[in-house]
């Protein structure tokens, strides 16, 4: 990370949660906040590291995932700007190290609370409180929801929901079989022989390092949307 410089003010009122705490703490959380830059690709946390910062992320996108000792990667959820990061916030709680990673997916800029400001505060105010718990159960459900999908959920329409996300309004993907299978939790040669069969339906254009969808309402049939 860079280092700290102070935060532009407006900043707060991007987390709707944070807008509506009185004055004076909101006051507080300005004078207390920095800046962070991080360089897309760096490494923000990681197993065994204990979180120093509640981090508001202000620009970019984090990814969070888990390594398993086989090296095996799983995509847990993605953080986007006006976010919080719930595994920061679990840690804090608790006073425990991190358990899994967040890497920079871009160029991301984000405000630092420190810990003990943090913890102050979820002590004295109600609203801070709120917004904490508020963004923690959300992101619980979106885990147990990763879960049933990883469990229960067919390779095949879990690429489809997983292709439609990642390309928005477009219809250009610059990713990997490989990135892919990690965002499914499943094996690269798995995502690779459904991508193939997506390709030979006329669903899709594969080349390397990259995706364009060609049939955009055939996927979402086949994702339920």
């Amino acid at each position: 990370m860079t280092a700290m410089t102070p935060a532009h003010p407006l900043w707060i009122d991007r987390f709707a949660g944070l807008a509506r705490l009185d004055a004076e703490t909101k006051a507080h959380i300005l004078a207390e906040a920095a800046l962070v830059n991080v360089p897309k690709g760096a490494v923000i946390f990681g197993p065994g590291k204990s979180p120093e910062n509640m981090l508001f992320l202000l620009d970019g996108t984090v990814r969070v995932q888990q390594v398993s000792d086989s090296g095996r990667e799983i995509l847990l959820y993605r953080i986007n700007a006006g976010e919080s990061c719930v595994l920061t916030t679990a840690c804090l709680l608790a006073y425990e190290d991190y358990a899994a990673e967040g890497i920079a997916e871009t160029d991301v800029a984000a405000a630092a609370l420190p810990r003990s400001v943090f913890d102050a505060l979820v002590a004295a105010s109600a609203e801070f409180r709120s917004f904490v718990f508020s963004a923690f159960s959300k992101r619980i459900t979106d885990l147990f929801l990763v879960i049933d999908e990883v469990a229960f959920q067919r390779v095949d329409v879990r690429l489809a929901q997983g292709l439609l996300d990642l390309a928005g309004a477009g219809d250009h993907l610059a990713v990997t079989h490989q990135q892919l299978a990690v965002d499914l939790g499943t094996a690269r040669e798995v995502v690779s022989r459904q991508m193939q069969e997506f390709q030979r339906r006329g669903w899709v254009q594969l080349a390397r390092g990259s995706v364009d969808i060609v049939n955009r309402d055939a996927l979402r049939q086949l994702a339920g949307r």
